[in-house]
């Protein structure tokens, strides 16, 4: 039976409605006949390869390989999956030439149903399967998806469904432009001109800190035992299972406050979004062990592509600007000065504020190309996570 329900948003623009589901022997069958043809291409292709040296296409695969549990254009998914999983690697390997190719072969497999295969009658979600099998039937209250995939979380199933986002995109009431600047103790600090708004990241900093606690307890415990023993695989399923909830919880936390950002930025009148581009802070970057970590656990590029697709569902702009010594520089006089805590004080003219509001302002003034600031600037305004914070962009 279908247990609880959620939605999340895709890169290319879909809505995905996930729905986790009880391992039931019918949905174990399909799982198990996606595993057994793809380790059919597996061998057949890699086979060819060894003794003909010949590459065959993904048509003469589908045409050689098919299943008779698996609904024909399912089948076809499995093998053009091997075909994507193949692209990747002649790709990848160009740049990395340890990369591996796709060789391994797979007891079970996910399991996609396209358009033909899919109906929605009476309450229940039909999805067709190979003839003479019984379709899977789920109790569903939602409109028909245009794709499913059936896959495997690690204790159970999950139907996900996509849909094309279709929403309309609401009206503009302004033209303002804001900078953000996104950060490690602050998940984003935005300035659109006037006000300053500081979205905290307090409660994600501490999940991080609770992962790597846990990472480093149970991989202590399994350096005492030997790989792949009883006590070993036990360990192996606890730090499993306690990471996917932290990570479930880390993306829950960056949905609601990039959902509140971009809320708070279309109520002030923003049209542009300005991000400072901080894509190769990693690299440049060594300020010690402990910095580091947290530097390389920063989730900038996961927010930046949150904010990104939430604005474009209000037809906001996002652009990318460089954040070389934004938070350094004095948005008043233009001295650069290094603050030591989380307060600016430009030791030339006086001017004090909040330092990562400092480089949201200067990220803004960059891209526009505008003076200093003139006056005295608000106090910025704090919004922290909350469990149950709206976590879908109004309308």
């Amino acid at each position: 039976m279908p247990s609880s329900s959620n939605t999340s948003k895709t890169k290319s623009g879909y809505e995905v409605r996930r729905l986790h589901l009880e391992p039931t022997p019918q949905l174990d069958a399909l799982a198990q006949a996606a595993g057994e043809l793809y380790t059919r291409t597996v061998i057949s292709f890699w086979r060819t390869v060894r003794k003909h040296g010949q590459w065959l296409k993904p048509s003469a695969m589908m045409r050689w390989h098919t299943s008779d549990q698996l609904h024909a254009h399912s089948a076809d998914a499995v093998v053009q999956g091997f075909y994507a999983a193949l692209k990747s690697w002649r790709k990848r390997r160009k740049t990395d030439p340890h990369a591996k190719p796709p060789y391994r072969r797979r007891r079970y497999s996910r399991v996609q149903w396209k358009s033909s295969a899919i109906r929605v009658r009476y309450g229940s979600l039909v999805l067709s399967n190979g003839r003479g099998n019984a379709p899977l039937v789920v109790p569903w209250s939602w409109g028909v998806p245009v794709l499913v995939e059936l896959g495997w979380t690690g204790t159970g199933y999950e139907l996900r469904c996509a849909y094309r986002d279709m929403d309309p995109v609401p009206e503009l009431v302004g033209d303002e432009t804001a900078g953000v600047d996104l950060g490690e103790i602050h998940l984003a600090v935005a300035h659109d001109g006037q006000r300053t708004t500081i979205f905290n990241g307090r409660e994600l900093r501490a999940k991080r800190q609770y992962q790597n606690k846990i990472k480093a307890a149970l991989a202590a415990k399994q350096s005492r035992l030997k790989k792949g023993s009883r006590r070993w695989r036990k360990l192996q399923r606890s730090k499993r299972k306690q990471l996917q909830k932290l990570d479930h919880q880390v993306r829950d936390i960056l949905h609601k406050q990039t959902t509140a950002l971009v809320s708070t930025l279309h109520a002030s009148g923003v049209q542009t979004v300005v991000i400072g581009d901080v894509r190769d802070l990693r690299g440049r970057v060594d300020y010690g062990p402990a910095a580091n970590q947290r530097i390389h656990q920063m989730v900038t590029g996961q927010v930046r592509w949150m904010v990104t697709y939430k604005a474009g569902r209000f037809g906001m702009r996002v652009v990318l600007q460089d954040e070389a010594y934004t938070s350094q520089e004095c948005p008043r006089c233009g001295h650069r000065h290094k603050p030591r805590g989380r307060v600016y004080a430009c030791p030339a003219c006086g001017f004090r504020f909040h330092r990562d509001g400092v480089g949201a302002i200067n990220i803004r003034r960059k891209y526009l190309g505008s003076g200093p600031v003139v006056g005295a600037m608000a106090s910025p305004t704090g919004v922290r996570w909350q469990p149950h914070q709206h976590a879908r962009v109004a309308r």
